[in-house]
């Protein structure tokens, strides 16, 4: 049984709906643990793109292979608006605990299943097909993932303290690309060449399983997280409700996650990338070094969240997406000089930025949905963004590079994501948001 009646315990008080200060914390906890899972799965793709490209896409063009690789990559992003779809339904009609149980077993099998593929010496042109069906699969369920978790934090976290609690999703997002990082690091520093492309790359996959199971264990401990939702009824079709009631709302949403996804995918997945295929860094350094400095915006985020709260978000996300539109440009330059450690100061340059605009952005976007319907537009917007800017952004950037010959090509992809997401924000003053945020910090 989901809901224990020891849960009802833990209200503040008999007449009060609200969590007590334990039972918030605990939902914290399990939204940002769900969030670390799927960008584990997610990131481990990108980390192991140079060595698993020959072994699904045997051909002469070493950066044809990694092209196609990249592209399966991009590929997936393609389901998560519908899983935003389904799940959002799921989360808004029937309670969102149902929805993040379901979310993050399909995440997790599908992460393992990875780990399991036959390879094209084996299985011919049914290895590629393969992937690419378990990748689709992944981003189904991945799909209403991160929105909900934002919608579950944005609704049970105290009056002005919404920020430092919403910092959980993008700490796990981001501590699930650097535990994915450190993961794949360990094992290829353990392994020969040979052994690594054989069959080391498999190993982070499959301990995506444990991780799972743990994440299932503890959100069905969680306290009663659907008070108000749960068996409502009231909109038959959440997504309709959405669209229908404030369409510039979802709209606004999609331009603030467009900035946000094409800068952060630039940083925490194609420069782990860019490093080893375009500038040559040696690969087993690059794994930790990618670990290192997604490891220290995370660290930054209890800080960044903090300070949204006390000067607002809007401010905090202006800093990060202007950050990235300044800073990425001679970040990449510098990377470029040869030395390693300029270019691991470099990186940490552009992911400062990502701690200051995840924060605020995830605080930020499901306050633009009422709460009949904010698990759905919350999930659409974010995987329409993701679409869009996110899971496009590696290979758009290693088109750039390849098409143009010019190294810090990439900038003008995250360049042109900022401009979109600086329109965006601007666009929500006076919006009844940043009200709720600016009586949040008085």
């Amino acid at each position: 049984m989901m809901l224990q009646d020891q849960h009802t315990t833990q209200k503040v008080s008999a007449g009060s709906d609200r969590l007590s200060p334990s039972a918030v914390r605990r939902v914290m906890v399990a939204s940002g643990v769900g969030t670390l899972i799927e960008y584990y799965d997610y990131a481990l793709y990108g980390y192991v793109a140079t060595i698993i490209a020959p072994l699904f896409f045997p051909t002469q063009d070493p950066v044809a292979a990694l092209l196609s690789t990249l592209a399966v990559f991009a590929l997936s992003y393609v389901v998560r608006p519908l899983g935003g779809i389904v799940f959002g339904w799921v989360g808004d009609r029937f309670g969102r605990r149902k929805a993040l149980l379901i979310t993050i077993i399909g995440i997790g099998l599908a992460n393992t299943a990875v780990g399991l593929l036959p390879t094209y010496s084996l299985v011919g042109i049914l290895a590629p097909i393969l992937l690419l069906i378990v990748r689709l699969a992944q981003g189904f369920f991945a799909g209403g993932e991160v929105g909900g978790a934002a919608t579950v934090i944005s609704e049970n976290a105290p009056a002005g303290k919404r920020a430092r609690y919403g910092a959980f999703i993008p700490m796990g997002t981001n501590g699930g690309f650097a535990i994915a990082s450190a993961a794949v690091g360990i094992v290829a520093g353990l392994l020969s060449d040979e052994a690594l492309s054989g069959w080391g790359w498999r190993i982070p996959f499959l301990i995506g399983l444990p991780l799972t199971i743990i994440c299932y264990v503890v959100r069905r401990k969680l306290p009663d997280i659907d008070r108000d939702v749960k068996h409502s009824g009231k909109h038959a079709f959440p997504l309709v409700t959405a669209l229908r009631s404030d369409p510039g709302a979802l709209l606004k949403a999609i331009g603030i996650g467009i900035a946000v996804q094409g800068a952060a995918y630039i940083g925490s997945t194609f420069i782990a990338i860019y490093l080893v295929a375009n500038l040559h860094y040696p690969n087993r350094a690059v794994f930790w070094i990618t670990a290192g400095v997604t490891l220290f915006a995370v660290l930054l985020m209890p800080f960044t969240g903090r300070l949204a709260d006390r000067i607002g978000v809007m401010k905090v996300a202006l800093i990060g997406v202007i950050g990235y539109a300044v800073l990425t440009y001679p970040a990449l330059a510098l990377m470029n000089l040869g030395n390693l450690a300029i270019a691991t100061a470099a990186y940490a340059l552009i992911m400062v930025n990502m701690a200051f605009l995840q924060v605020a952005s995830f605080t930020l976007t499901p306050r633009l949905f009422p709460d009949e319907v904010r698990y759905t537009g919350t999930a659409l917007a974010t995987n329409l963004s993701v679409l869009i800017a996110g899971g496009t952004a590696p290979l758009a950037a290693a088109l750039l590079v390849n098409l143009t010959g010019d190294l810090r090509s990439p900038y003008y992809f995250v360049l042109a994501a900022c401009v979109v997401g600086l329109t965006a924000l601007l666009s929500l003053r006076g919006h009844a948001a940043m009200d709720q945020d600016k009586s949040a910090t008085d």
